[in-house]
């Protein structure tokens, strides 16, 4: 944060208390009170004995008004996709119909315990098997597992069936390494070296497709899978993908898809059509509930005929009373996780998926490509477009130009778009693309929102050149400016330091 008087808060008008600056802690003063009366329809229980109770614990003395306003200057300081445009790329926030908390917190739902006996939550598990069928359908993959917690564990999964297909095969010992474009998303390579294998980098080629002659040079016996991110994480899609996958399977691999950016296609194109053989999807990303703060997510897991008796357990199951069951496949890898995945999630893309159906699904997808376009040709000129094609669902620039011309950073251009109201997009991602500004404006954004933050964007370019310092010290109106990142991940300040406290 600058002084007051710097120059860079212009038009910020007089200033208000912060109330959220404070720790509720450091606020109260004794003796005051907020009160709420619940609303009590059960039984009556006894106050805990005398002896249990901690009159040591001090707890925040806030009026009630005070206490409101509080928590409303806290939420303030936060950004969500209800505060607006949030242009993050490749794992996006989108709105999150209301309709679908509404779904998930009905009491059928919520009051079933995941140890309850089949006969008594069929309900639950009918939706959830239809909502596998429909996952099924839009990949064309018509064996699937909801059971993975989220994208990275599905990733996981994917590979692991790989494996134990392998060695029944008897081809484990071989087949140690797994090919990964280096367009790909960054958990690929993890995953792999995860599940043991030797990770292989694919370059990308200069239009921003995998590169057909280093994978035809690469693919040999010792090859147990190629992972490939489609679209790929420069919004691209992987031109020559179906020749590909051909090559891959007369080399004796398997093809997987990391299916995070299916929003760009999902109604239009199909993973199994397309030769995959095993994908897994990112329900919190491209079914509608935002994954913000690290969670929630879920990760299902969607294979061919050749891989479903690997899948992870349980998988739900139609038997012929018409009773929906959870089984475990044959040759299952095992369970991921404890229970039946993350159920709310699940529901909430049951909701979107019924709601949508499949002409409301290819909307989605034709209005992401539409967005990410539209933006595209805002921006063309004022950033580097390192991969000059038209895009998916999001758009990657460069601020090499910037950097090059007059010192400022695609960390400062990103700083800066906060201080016009915009959440920052992806920055320093993909790793080939020097200085990235990853861009995903998503199919929910209408026109107006596109062409705001295009201007914004544009501004910044301009002030660039003539007011490089506004950029490099920004942002200039957030309640938190600049913070010494490397310190604060060093040393981390994580417990309530009392202010009165000597030495604090």
């Amino acid at each position: 944060m600058t002084a007051p008087g710097s120059g860079h808060e212009s038009g910020r008008g007089p200033r208000r208390e912060d109330v959220g600056a404070r720790l509720s802690f450091d606020r109260g003063e004794p003796g005051r009170r907020a009160v709420d009366v619940p609303n009590w329809t059960g039984e009556q229980t006894p106050l805990p004995d005398s002896q249990l109770l901690r009159e040591s614990l001090r707890l925040p003395e806030l009026s009630q008004g005070e206490l409101v306003r509080y928590y409303t200057a806290l939420s303030a300081r936060n950004y969500g996709i209800d505060s607006g445009t949030y242009p993050l790329g490749s794992c996006t926030m989108k709105y999150n119909p209301k309709v679908n908390d509404l779904i998930t917190g009905l009491p059928g739902f919520t009051d079933a315990h995941p140890q309850a006996r089949e006969e008594d939550v069929q309900g639950t598990l009918r939706t959830l098997l239809e909502l596998r069928r429909g996952l099924a359908e839009v990949t064309g993959l018509p064996h699937v597992s909801l059971a993975p917690a989220a994208g990275a564990q599905g990733e996981l999964a994917g590979v692991l069936m790989i494996t134990a297909a392998l060695e029944d095969r008897g081809e484990l010992d071989s087949r140690r390494r797994i090919l990964v474009p280096d367009s790909a998303h960054g958990t690929n390579p993890a995953t792999a070296a995860m599940a043991g294998y030797t990770v292989t980098h694919l370059p990308t080629a200069e239009d921003g497709s995998l590169d057909r002659a280093t994978i035809e040079r690469e693919l040999d016996e010792t090859v147990a899978g190629v992972m490939v991110t489609v679209p790929n994480t420069l919004g691209l899609w992987e031109n020559g993908i179906e020749e590909v996958a051909d090559l891959i399977h007369e080399a004796g691999a398997y093809l997987y898809a990391d299916g995070a950016n299916l929003n760009a296609i999902m109604g239009r194109v199909r993973y199994g059509d397309l030769g995959f053989d095993v994908a897994h999807l990112n329900l919190h990303k491209s079914f509608s509930t935002p994954h913000g703060g690290g969670g929630p997510g879920s990760g299902p897991v969607c294979c061919s005929e050749e891989l479903a008796p690997y899948l992870p357990a349980p998988v739900l199951q139609e038997s012929g009373d018409g009773t929906v069951r959870l089984v475990t496949p044959e040759r299952s890898i095992g369970r991921m996780q404890q229970f039946h995945g993350n159920v709310g999630v699940l529901l909430r893309a049951y909701a979107y998926l019924r709601a949508l159906g499949l002409d409301g699904l290819r909307a989605v997808s034709g209005q992401a490509v539409l967005n990410a376009n539209y933006l595209r040709e805002l921006l063309h000129g004022h950033y580097d477009l390192p991969y000059d094609r038209p895009v998916l669902h999001e758009v990657v620039f460069s601020g090499s130009h910037q950097r090059r011309e007059h010192d400022v950073r695609t960390y400062d251009i990103a700083k800066r778009l906060i201080d016009h109201g915009f959440h920052p997009p992806t920055v320093y991602f993909p790793l080939i693309v020097p200085e990235a500004l990853m861009i995903e404006p998503t199919e929910t954004e209408p026109p107006e929102a596109i062409e705001a933050l295009a201007e914004a964007l544009i501004a910044i370019a301009e002030e660039a050149a003539s007011d490089p310092d506004a950029l490099r010290g920004a942002p200039w109106t957030a309640p938190i400016g600049r913070l010494d990142e490397t310190t604060a991940a060093r040393r981390p300040v994580l417990v309530w330091q009392d202010p009165n406290r000597e030495g604090a």
